[in-house]
């Protein structure tokens, strides 16, 4: 029994240290590199929640933050360059970038086909339709795949779902779960659900979704309006 919870303990290691080699760079660990911890704060506050974030962000929009000084913003964008290469790279490197891309299945073969493998991890999908053409439907299974182990078209991760419209029912999450042998309790857990009311509620939702994703794998933020 000591064995097997030793086992477990090295295997949750290796899973954080793999997430944290291959996901985003948390934006407190620009301490380590002499940004101040006031000023990460103010970052984060500023929805800045990655150093990838901070390495893509304009200047003159860093310079806006509140507290922030030129000379400071100069700093914080050299500490992110140290971890966030901006420069060229090889076509090999960029290949291997690629080769780590998980493609999520839709639940529907044929339109993986389509989407040659599913809905592609680190990218914007946009669906649309007319009414009752299946987007509703299509979100809902998408964030059970999400959750299916990488050989069975999954991610292995959990969902994330900004509702405009309040059609997300959990119901057919679990009906979709029965269908793919998960488990509808386990199934619910791992999506993350907020209804978005408005477009100032809407930056508020996605400035929250950027600092949940820094901390637990999510694979797919799913949007619907």
């Amino acid at each position: 029994m000591e064995q097997q919870r030793n086992q477990r303990t090295v295997q949750q290691q290796q899973e954080v240290l793999e997430e944290m080699h291959h996901g985003p760079f948390p934006v407190e660990q620009l301490q380590e590199l002499g940004i101040a911890s006031l000023d990460v704060k103010k970052l984060k506050d500023a929805g800045l929640c990655t150093v990838e974030s901070i390495a893509y962000a304009p200047r003159k929009d860093l310079l806006q933050i509140k507290g922030i000084s030129e000379a400071k913003v100069d700093k914080i964008m050299e500490a992110a360059s140290k971890l966030v290469p901006l420069g060229f790279t090889s076509a090999s490197q960029l290949h291997a970038q690629r080769l780590e891309i998980i493609q999520i299945t839709s639940g529907s073969s044929e339109l993986d086909k389509i989407l040659e493998g599913g809905i592609e991890t680190g990218s914007i999908t946009e669906i649309y339709g007319e009414f009752r053409s299946g987007k509703t439907q299509l979100c809902h299974t998408l964030c059970v795949t999400c959750q299916l182990p990488l050989d069975q078209g999954g991610g292995e991760g959990k969902a994330m779902y900004i509702d405009a419209e309040g059609t997300f029912r959990p119901q057919r999450l679990l009906q979709i779960a029965e269908r793919f042998g998960l488990n509808g309790a386990d199934v619910l857990e791992n999506v993350a659900y907020a209804r978005a009311y408005n477009t100032d509620h809407q930056s508020r939702l996605l400035l929250e979704a950027a600092s949940m994703m820094v901390e637990t794998r999510y694979c797919q933020c799913i949007y619907f309006a």
